[in-house]
């Protein structure tokens, strides 16, 4: 299979064109290498014969046209966004822009393609959403995220998330084109831009700085290993049923707080300092709109894709922690991009 990969260059999408490679499909990855992405993550395929890198926007109608035209690829993931939650606060339009609108543009750039082919039944669009879009949950333990949950976003990132994924559902139910779509919990591994909170609080102690948390971090999240979510969106795309949604999760929740002091203690272990890392904990002015809680059931991605994550909580902070441990020379130049080592989520942008 070939695969057109959107936003390639990400966290995420690096993982899965990893994945895919290895598995043995070829791969398109488009990405226009806006600050969060980086090639790097990258080098493992760059040299193989079924990768491919396109540099181009998902809003520009044109490139997207003369891609599918050049590559003719089989299906497409889309996971090209913008994605941190402060910068949206900051500055919405963006986010509109390039999840909204660029996600219809390229489903039109889909459609057009896929309809000049004569409508192949094989041909998938697996759009790649977030738990966000459902809003939050009630603190107490036990009540967690269906694809039957009803949609309530929070934050302008969430929203315009939300947006794109009932603009998928749409061009399925009018146009016919085969859609697939999968909502996940929070991410974390190797190659995690560093601006998002794990990353964040390792970069932070081992530079001796203040680790930033905010509110009273009792904020919950279930954290899902980024190389099980690869494997889940690869079993979406090829097993999942056309029009369907998988909610995608480890099980693992945990608070904001006790994540932390576990991202602490084994940097206690491997770099020691002259007292525990713990002790550089910071709590900060919360986030605008924080939700509270993120708790996923995935229990349809089980049952119809088997699928439930390999990595535990433990053993996926482990790897996490020792990657960046041994990777100072693909982190350190990215600390140098815009935002990055500021407070950003106060609301005080255009």
């Amino acid at each position: 299979m070939k695969i057109l990969v959107t936003g390639g260059a990400g966290f995420i999408g690096s993982a899965v064109v990893r994945h895919a490679v290895a598995q043995g499909h070829a791969v398109v990855n488009l990405d226009a290498l806006t600050y969060a992405a980086c090639l790097g993550n990258l080098a493992s395929v760059a040299d193989s014969p079924l990768y491919a890198f396109e540099r181009a926007d998902i809003r520009d109608a044109e490139a997207l046209r003369r891609i599918f035209r050049d590559h003719a690829p089989d299906a497409v993931m889309h996971l090209a966004a913008e994605s941190h939650v402060d910068r949206s606060i900051d500055a919405p339009g963006g986010f509109v822009d390039t999840n909204v609108t660029g996600t219809a543009t390229l489903l039109q750039a889909a459609r057009g393609y896929w309809e000049g082919r004569g409508r192949p039944a094989g041909f998938r669009f697996h759009h790649v959403s977030t738990d966000e879009v459902f809003g939050s949950l009630p603190e107490a333990p036990g009540q967690r995220f269906t694809e039957a949950t009803p949609y309530a976003p929070n934050s302008p990132y969430a929203a315009s998330k939300a947006a794109s994924d009932h603009m998928v559902r749409s061009w399925g139910r009018t146009y016919g084109l085969p859609v697939v779509l999968s909502n996940c919990s929070n991410n974390y591994g190797p190659f995690h831009f560093p601006e998002k909170l794990i990353p964040v609080v390792i970069l932070s102690a081992l530079a001796g700085q203040p680790i930033p948390i905010y509110g009273d971090g009792g904020h919950v999240r279930d954290w899902l290993f980024v190389e099980d979510h690869a494997e889940a969106l690869l079993r979406v795309l090829t097993r999942g049923k056309v029009g369907r949604s998988y909610n995608l999760g480890a099980e693992a929740e945990v608070t904001n707080l006790e994540l932390v002091r576990r991202i602490c203690r084994l940097l206690d272990l491997r770099r020691p300092a002259g007292a525990p890392h713990a002790e550089l904990i910071t709590f900060v002015a919360d986030r605008p709109g924080h939700d509270r809680r993120y708790a996923i059931d995935p229990g349809r991605a089980a049952t119809e894709l088997g699928w439930r994550a390999q990595v535990s909580l433990e053993e996926g902070l482990s790897r996490t922690v020792d990657w960046y441990l041994e990777n100072r020379d693909w982190w350190q130049p990215l600390l140098e991009r815009a935002g990055l080592g500021r407070r950003l989520g106060l609301g005080a942008g255009a």
